[in-house]
């Protein structure tokens, strides 16, 4: 059986699987392309079960591109908030804006129009297309590349141009021109609940006589990736200084994690350091520069905070200090009861939480 003789074969499978085990999710109950789009962004990098909550609390903020596009960048960062992978905030704010200028305000339909947008790609662009307009653009996504990789046994690593060509044309020749929205949803659906990375249930899955990798034992192998992401290895020292019922933060404008989210100040070093070592640090010296008294009160456990590329061991300091001088007041002077308006990374909320 080739590709073009099993196609109708395997839509027939998926789409009668869908209809037994696909979610209630809102995002499938619309075809609103801004709705469809959120939901794309924030399950970019996001579970289902994580992601819902917070596409709930954004749509209801930002209920349609001119809202979002009108808002001001803190403010849609504040929602996206624990969401992580700030940059796609960014972009959703910035294409909302390309929108409202470009395309008064209306959503475009063209496939190549979507794809001049900001932050978006040929998988967020084909998953709008074929969920809101009923285009026939396959999406090929981690799900996607993991059922068509094991289905087909396919050993091309997907982290290649050539294994990216190889599975775009071969989702593409599957797609059913008639339902392509049913069918790039039935095949994300498929690889989020059965054809799972770890240990999927082969025994009750329909494709079993035709999968490849089940018939070789090849499963667990499958998909392919060339390379592996070095993880570097970073220590932020937080300084929370308190005078009186105040706190100061700064704000992250370099490209680097969390661009343009709040934060206390902080000093990058080799490691964590000890107070002796701060009080010698040039940063520290320069940000206390004139105050009599900086008293160290609390110093927390380190707390280990994994990104993508990078793992962030950190430290919050607290320090109370008898009076302000000239570095401070060039920081940001929140009150603390107010500090919960600013939108900050998971890391710092994470300390937050544990001071109320």
């Amino acid at each position: 059986m080739n590709i073009f003789e099993s196609q109708s074969y395997i839509n027939d499978l998926l789409h009668n699987w869908y209809n037994v085990n696909k979610r209630d999710l809102p995002w499938r109950n619309t075809t609103d392309p801004y709705l469809i789009w959120i939901s794309e962004v924030i399950l970019q990098q996001t579970r289902v079960n994580q992601g819902l909550e917070y596409y709930n609390r954004f749509v209801e903020r930002f209920p349609n591109v001119l809202e979002l596009a009108k808002a001001e960048e803190d403010e849609v960062l504040k929602y996206w908030q624990g969401l992580g992978y700030y940059s796609r905030a960014r972009n959703l704010h910035k294409a909302a804006k390309q929108i409202s200028v470009k395309f008064n305000g209306q959503f475009p339909a063209k496939h190549n129009d979507i794809l001049e947008l900001a932050g978006i790609g040929d998988y967020t662009a084909a998953a709008i297309t074929s969920l809101a307009y009923n285009q026939p653009y396959a999406v090929v996504d981690g799900n996607v590349y993991r059922v068509l990789s094991r289905l087909f046994g396919i050993s091309t690593p997907i982290d290649t141009g050539k294994g990216k060509k190889e599975f775009s044309e071969l989702a593409q020749s599957l797609i059913s021109k008639t339902e392509p929205a049913i069918h790039n949803q039935a095949m994300m659906e498929f690889g989020a609940l059965q054809c799972v990375p770890s240990s999927p249930d082969c025994t009750n899955c329909p494709f079993q006589s035709v999968c490849q990798a089940f018939a070789t034992n090849k499963v667990p192998d499958l998909p392919v990736k060339q390379h592996k992401t070095k993880t570097s290895v970073r220590y932020f020292n937080y300084l929370f200084i308190r005078h009186e019922d105040n706190t100061y933060l700064q704000k992250r404008t370099a490209k680097d994690v969390w661009q343009n989210l709040f934060e206390f100040p902080l000093i990058e070093a080799n490691k964590l350091l000890d107070f002796k070592e701060l009080t010698e640090n040039d940063t520290f010296k320069r940000i206390f520069s004139g105050i009599e008294t900086v008293e160290l009160t609390e110093k927390m456990n380190p707390i280990k905070h994994i990104l993508s590329h990078r793992v962030i061991i950190a430290q919050f300091i607290t320090l109370n200090i008898s009076d302000c001088n000239n570095e401070l007041d060039k920081l940001i002077s929140v009150p603390l009861s107010d500090i919960d308006e600013y939108a900050v990374s998971r890391l710092m909320e994470l300390f937050l939480e544990k001071l109320s």
